[in-house]
């Protein structure tokens, strides 16, 4: 349909609206429904037409006019209500004086409409309201898309996300499913004696994560905000506080880039469990995720984009050198140490390490470029250098890596975690560390956080914590290529001027 015509219906249909305005009230709020498509074929469905001619069931239903037929002094319609669609048949003769003429024959798609019936089945045996009163509730100014071909635009679906799930229903589905996902992450941590928290948004010093983070400002106070970057370090500091099982699932924002794994606003799940490691977190982990798929989905043996992901069986681990190693085999596990031959080996694969870097910053970036992407069923990295982990507690046998976790899937990751640092000397130390790079010009490097330091020298228990990405794991569940296909209102650039 082109943009004249729907111009030209968009004028048509405000004509009309004008004309029920001069009428009275074009929105009335007085129509009340007993009834829902779904229940309604779940209860009488199967029922057969004599059964249903003796019974007289009278049913009030509401919702979005979808189809329409008109035949002479009589026509057909599709409703479509949250659960469902359901079929109603209108008669002139049946109806109030003029209702057929002046109310439904002139209905348009998209309209919400409010019908009083009873309940029988055309000759086809589909269950039809037979109507008995019409009454238009909403008239729709806006034409919906093309029946068969529904709104396609990937654009437009994501701009007018109220379009696409008006026709869509996988993009309905998608959503059930997230909301499902969502609930189903915090029954799993509930069960086993966990804390929900809410944090601040707004906050002075963001920390938690290496990201870049958004600036806002504080008027009243005249200083400076930001929007948090992690939930991680509040769950810290209520360890501290004596809670020894917590969790937060809400929002995070980083100023980084748009694409299909990125939007500057996402959910995060972020737990923490005091007299744990970080090897009894990817157990936890495993499990969750291996429980929820199966929750959600019917199955923990999932097809994304062709590809098979396979909770259902132990995941894979490997150490960062290890996976380094794997795909690229010229690489020893004593190469994965020495700065000058991971240099050399990322020149000559045509990639370039800053200069003036450790060994771990080199092994994270060929770690980054050359085997994340192709670590499709569910594998944990682990073993990560100190320098690129400055919240993890370092191993005991090789202080230069830390217990922590990654989990990758599909060539992403979904998950982070670590047995936390402890330390508030050592913790100092790293922050110091991170302010210094963050001096010299690195935005992503975390500030100074003198009252968690504080904090940590009151005693934070021994600890592990994990952070889990859920936007992109219900990417996994319902295989959808973008994280914008599961976020209901994704950021997008400026749309261009006409």
């Amino acid at each position: 349909m082109n943009q004249k015509n729907d111009t030209d219906q968009v004028a048509q249909r405000r004509a009309k609206l004008q004309t029920i305005r001069e009428r009275g009230n074009p929105f009335p709020n007085d129509f009340r429904r007993d009834a829902e498509a779904a229940d309604l074929h779940r209860q009488y469905g199967s029922a057969d037409s004599e059964s249903l001619e003796s019974q007289q069931i009278e049913v009030r239903i509401a919702g979005r006019l979808m189809t329409r037929r008109v035949m002479g002094k009589a026509g057909f319609a599709n409703v479509r209500d949250e659960s469902g669609d359901i079929q109603i048949y209108a008669q002139r003769d049946a109806l109030p004086e003029d209702i057929y003429n002046s109310v439904f024959k002139k209905l348009d798609i998209g309209d919400i409409v409010g019908v009083s019936g009873v309940l029988f089945k055309t000759r086809t045996g589909e269950l039809t309201v037979n109507v008995r009163d019409l009454r238009l509730l909403v008239k729709s100014l806006h034409p919906l898309p093309e029946k068969f071909h529904g709104l396609t635009d990937v654009e437009t679906r994501y701009r007018r996300r109220y379009v696409d799930l008006l026709v869509n229903q996988d993009s309905r589905d998608i959503f059930r499913k997230r909301a499902a996902t969502v609930s189903a992450l915090r029954r799993f941590l509930d069960q086993r004696g966990y804390l929900e928290i809410e944090s601040p948004i707004m906050q002075s010093i963001p920390g938690g994560a290496n990201a870049r983070p958004f600036v806002t400002h504080h008027h009243a106070l005249d200083v400076d905000l930001y929007l948090r970057v992690a939930q991680e370090l509040a769950i810290k500091r209520c360890l501290v506080g004596g809670f020894e099982k917590v969790y937060e699932l809400n929002r995070n924002f980083r100023n980084e880039g748009l694409s299909t794994q990125h939007n500057p606003e996402f959910t995060m799940l972020e737990y923490n469990e005091a007299y744990v490691d970080f090897v009894d977190y990817m157990n936890l982990t495993e499990q969750m995720l291996r429980e929820v798929a199966g929750e959600v989905t019917g199955k923990t043996d999932l097809v994304y984009q062709g590809e098979q992901i396979d909770f259902s069986k132990p995941f894979a681990r490997l150490s960062m050198a290890e996976a380094v190693c794997e795909h690229n085999r010229m690489l020893s596990i004593d190469d994965c140490a020495d700065p000058a031959a991971l240099s050399q080996h990322l020149q000559s694969t045509g990639l370039t390490g800053a200069e003036d870097v450790s060994a771990g910053e080199l092994l994270l970036t060929l770690f980054e470029e050359t085997v994340e992407d192709k670590l499709i069923s569910p594998t944990f990295i682990t073993g990560y250098p100190a320098e690129v982990s400055p919240l993890s507690r370092r191993q005991d046998s090789n202080p230069d890596f830390t217990d922590r976790f990654e989990l990758f899937a599909a060539g992403r990751e979904l998950a982070n975690g670590f047995s936390e640092l402890n330390d508030p000397e050592d913790q100092a130390l790293r922050f110091q560390e991170q302010a210094k790079a963050k001096a010299q010009g690195n935005e992503e490097a975390m500030f100074y956080d003198a009252d968690y330091v504080t904090s940590l020298e009151y005693g934070l228990p021994p600890n592990a914590g994990g952070g889990l990405g859920v936007d992109r794991y219900v990417m996994i569940l319902t295989d959808s290529p973008s994280i914008r296909d599961v976020l209901l209102f994704p950021h997008m650039r400026p749309e261009a001027a006409d």
